[in-house]
């Protein structure tokens, strides 16, 4: 039966259904719909129609709406899954599968059927133990199959199925039938594998490189923890998941650095280098050279940051041995240059003198050229003394490095005629001769750098420490650094920001703006003794 008011509709679908390849304006489109939608008017509207609106209808009327069930298998049919149903209380007449089954297996649906276990004989063999089980639970406490599964098909290619099914049951309990679903997921699969198989080439390589990596959430909580880090660290990647580094791994007084750092990545989304140690989980201690990154998610933002380091414990601990002994050498030929040559050339000075002195009393022309020899030796002595000082510039006691600085200030005021001047509240005392001989050139490069590159007239060394950190701050008023240079800019630099690790410290360079450069580097210091004297600058 057609409802009333749809006549001016059929002639229209009939059209369309045999002009079936037609393009549809979206005029025509439109027009067809508002009819459409005129044939689902309330009741009231259609019960208003004319008399002569139910005669023409009649013939449509006469003839017989589907029944419920073929409308459902209809609809089921259009389905582009493989739909099942089974009685468990009938015989294999009432089963029913979708036509579906043919195109994804190869198997009509005839033939699926009249076999009562093609279903188990498809399957694959490594899938129908685990087939068996589950289905077992479902038929025994009802509880819904979802799983999937893998079925050869007809021409030997393997199909994955998503499977739900259920059973239903009467109102006794019994097992009445059950009904399901498959879908075809082998395409998902294969991308599934695909994507395994990078994850697993991934993870070789994350695991295989002597490098450490670890990548971090946004707010520096653990997410990967390759084997290089469980090897240092001694600790494994599930006793540190979803922690923080800087609380598990990092020395304290490092750590304020390091959640800085993380905050940095997240905010200026770059790339940071910087040295941080690792203690591990038997107290031992790593120096980890770091590199990090942020891998953006979706929308931009920070999704993770991906942290690898190398350890340079041994390289550092070489370098820092190689650097002793050539400073320990530098000191011992300072020290034969002052104690043997010099005393040795102030001998053969002295006794030069002395026969300058008799030839000069006897009035022989030689008295001149004695003289000439002795000038010439004090010059080798000085020239000596030079060479002794540039070798060993910081004496071996404590109050080494501000005697020293205090001399090079004056030197640089002489020889360059500008103010440099040492300030200290009290005295820094120093018991480590090559902390005290790094950081004298230090001073030595940036008073250097502000003299030759700066053009300073003015620059203050000024030297303190507290709680167990020392500071020396060299500031000039000279012009200020290019605006692209940094710390590690150049090899003066290089050089300083290098000694500056070597004690456990750090440097930083900055600008003044317009003018001036200040250079401070802060280093441990945990045997200081800083006595304060009073009125004094």
């Amino acid at each position: 039966m057609v409802p009333v008011g749809s006549r001016e509709l059929i002639p229209q679908l009939d059209q369309l259904e045999s002009n079936r390849a037609d393009v549809i304006t979206p005029a025509e489109a439109e027009s067809l719909l508002i009819d459409l939608a005129a044939v689902f008017l309330s009741n009231s509207a259609r019960q208003s129609a004319s008399a002569d609106s139910l005669s023409e209808d009649k013939e449509d009327q006469e003839e017989e709406f589907p029944k419920a069930d073929a409308i459902y298998r209809a609809l089921v049919e259009q389905i582009p899954a493989v739909i099942f149903m089974a009685h468990l209380d009938r015989g294999i007449g009432e089963a029913y599968v979708s036509p579906q089954i043919e195109a994804s297996l190869g198997f009509s649906q005839e033939e699926w059927l009249e076999d009562p276990i093609r279903w188990y004989q498809q399957i694959h063999p490594d899938d129908k133990q685990r087939w068996s089980v589950e289905a077992a639970q479902m038929f025994l406490s009802g509880t819904p199959l979802r799983s999937a599964y893998r079925v050869i098909a007809r021409d030997g290619r393997v199909v994955w199925f998503h499977c739900e099914a259920k059973m239903i049951r009467k109102k006794s309990g019994r097992p009445w039938f059950i009904h399901g679903i498959g879908f075809d997921i082998t395409e998902l699969k294969q991308v599934e594998e695909e994507l395994q198989q990078e994850r697993n080439v991934a993870s070789a390589i994350l695991h295989t490189v002597g490098s450490l990596v670890v990548v971090l959430d946004p707010q520096g909580r653990i997410v990967r923890f390759n084997r290089a880090c469980e090897q240092v660290t001694g600790y494994s990647f599930a006793e540190v998941e979803g922690k923080y580094l800087w609380d598990l791994c990092v020395v304290p007084e490092e750590a304020g650095r390091f959640k800085l750092i993380v905050e940095q990545l997240r905010v200026e989304n770059s790339t940071k280098d910087y040295e941080t140690s690792l203690v591990g989980r038997d107290g031992s201690r790593r120096l980890i050279a770091w590199s990090s990154t942020i891998l953006p998610g979706e929308n931009g933002s920070p999704a993770y940051i991906i942290a690898t380091g190398i350890d340079i414990t041994e390289r550092k601990r070489l370098e820092k041995a190689i650097l002793e002994i050539s400073a320990a050498e530098q000191r011992r030929i300072g020290q034969d240059l002052h104690d043997g040559l010099g005393q040795h050339l102030t001998g053969i000075a002295f006794m030069s003198k002395v026969q300058e002195q008799k030839l000069a009393e006897k009035g022989l022309a030689e008295a001149t050229e004695a003289t000439r020899i002795v000038g010439l030796v004090n010059e080798a002595i000085n020239k000596t003394r030079q060479l002794a000082h540039g070798l060993l510039p910081v004496a071996s006691d404590a109050h080494g490095l501000m005697s020293a600085l205090k001399r090079w200030a004056a030197e640089v005021e002489d020889l360059f005629h500008i103010s440099c001047r040492l300030c200290a509240n009290g005295p820094v005392l120093i018991h480590d001769a090559n902390v005290s001989t790094h950081l004298y050139r230090i001073a030595q490069e940036a008073v250097n750098n502000a003299i030759r590159h700066g053009q300073a007239k003015n620059i203050e060394i000024s030297l303190s420490a507290r709680q167990g950190y020392g500071t020396l701050r060299i500031e000039n008023d000279g012009s200020s650094l290019p605006q692209n240079a940094t710390n590690r800019s150049g090899m003066g630099m290089q050089i300083m920001n290098y000694r500056a690790r070597m004690i456990g410290g750090s440097l930083k360079v900055e600008t003044g703006g317009n003018f001036g450069v200040t250079v401070t580097c802060l280093f441990p210091l945990p045997d200081a003794k800083i006595k304060m004297e009073e009125g004094r600058s």
